[in-house]
């Protein structure tokens, strides 16, 4: 079983859009990643690798989670292509390179791609993804090359407004 983790970055700052990609968090985007990283804590949720977008929002809302579960922010892998926009099959390329001896692996990113990538992964998904939203996929199977779009079995779905 191979679980992909998807992470919309937290509340940004809704002003700077000159210089989009080194808008940080804001006080309420740094609460809501505390809170959904703490849940997963509490699920035993924790990642193998940590993918992130090199935005500065996507970056810190990685940090955050990073902190909060245990893993080590130096391993944080940036990913340009994250934030400058994917397909979904350039998506599962990425995906499907990954090390078989990764079972979690979570990706922080943006909108609209990472709906996209629910919708396109998932045999069925219909949600938006607010702000720091998290979604688990389950793909059944040893390794990742064997992904495939629609594929996936949502384990989970974490949504900061419904965790207050």
């Amino acid at each position: 079983m191979k679980r992909v983790v998807l992470v919309r970055h937290a509340k940004a700052v809704g002003y700077g859009y000159d210089d989009d990609f080194n808008r940080e968090l804001r006080e309420s985007g740094l609460i809501d990643a505390r809170n959904v990283s703490n849940e997963l804590k509490n699920r035993n949720i924790i990642p193998d690798k940590i993918i992130s977008s090199p935005a500065v929002r996507a970056l810190q809302t990685a940090r955050i989670f990073a902190q909060n579960l245990g893993y080590e922010e130096r391993n944080i892998r940036k990913v340009q292509d994250i934030y400058e926009g994917l397909t979904t099959a350039e998506f599962i390329e990425i995906i499907k390179k990954l090390p078989d001896e990764l079972k979690t692996v979570f990706f922080f990113g943006h909108n609209p791609d990472f709906e996209y990538f629910a919708q396109n992964l998932l045999s069925k998904f219909n949600d938006e993804l607010p702000t720091c939203a998290t979604i688990g996929i389950e793909f059944d199977v040893e390794k990742w090359e064997k992904v495939e779009s629609r594929t996936g079995i949502q384990s989970f779905i974490l949504v900061p407004k419904k965790l207050k």
